[in-house]
């Protein structure tokens, strides 16, 4: 899938999503390039929450904002014959709005399952829960 059709692709689903679930979300980044995970050879990070986090961290961050970001070359790494690039798409965006949604209820669920599924990879297994 080309940067150009992807980026369509996102904007179709994004707009699906109804707008109380992004309240205080600046929005969502199409990025071309792949961003590989630390640490871990051939795992790629399709997307991410990127909050700059309360405003007395590091000096302020007053005006950054909350924002997702979503790796078209990432995706592109991990597609193969048959990849459905609709459905991982919306899952990547999903599981990023969950981060949001925690993040404004002072959660981090979902970010200690993402710890413990890389932990799972750096040892060597199948992350648990799938991705």
């Amino acid at each position: 899938m080309t940067y150009e059709a992807f980026v369509r692709l996102v904007e179709r689903l994004w707009e699906e999503i109804p707008p109380e679930f992004k309240r205080g979300l600046q929005g969502v980044h199409v990025l071309p390039e792949a961003k590989p995970e630390s640490g871990l050879p051939g795992v790629w990070r399709l997307g991410e929450y990127l909050d700059p986090g309360p405003p007395s961290a590091l000096g302020g961050f007053e005006g950054l904002g909350r924002h997702i970001a979503l790796y078209h070359g990432s995706f592109r790494a991990v597609a193969g014959p048959g990849f459905d690039w609709e459905g991982e798409v919306w899952e990547t965006l999903l599981h990023e709005l969950r981060h949001h949604l925690e993040s404004l209820a002072g959660r981090d669920d979902l970010v200690r399952e993402d710890l413990r599924r890389l932990d799972a990879f750096r040892r060597g297994g199948p992350p648990e829960g799938g991705g």
